[in-house]
């Protein structure tokens, strides 16, 4: 069974300073839309990794951090298919 809410914890600096290094988010796995700003939890290498929607075209999206210097991202391994979204970031609210 799928659970509807997600809790983590942030590791590293590539979304700071909106996400610090061990803050708690919740992020919800029930996925209606996804719009660029939206900041989302990815499946990547059996890693889940905190990006912000950058763009989307298609059934592709463009994934960056909002911390360029600190951040790996689409930048460096391109653009990422919607099915490696797990969750999206409820809680804290993560305006640009």
């Amino acid at each position: 069974m799928q659970r509807p809410l997600l809790l983590r914890r942030v590791i590293g600096k590539s979304m700071a300073p909106k996400l610090r290094p061990g803050q708690l988010i919740l992020a919800t796995t029930i996925i209606r839309k996804l719009k660029p700003g939206q900041v989302i939890i990815l499946e990547k290498n059996d890693k889940q990794l905190i990006k912000r929607i950058e763009r989307i075209e298609q059934d592709k999206l463009f994934v960056i951090g909002d911390n360029p210097d600190a951040s790996t991202d689409s930048r460096h391994f391109g653009w990422l298919e919607k099915r490696y979204v797990v969750a999206r970031v409820k809680w804290p609210k993560l305006a640009k």
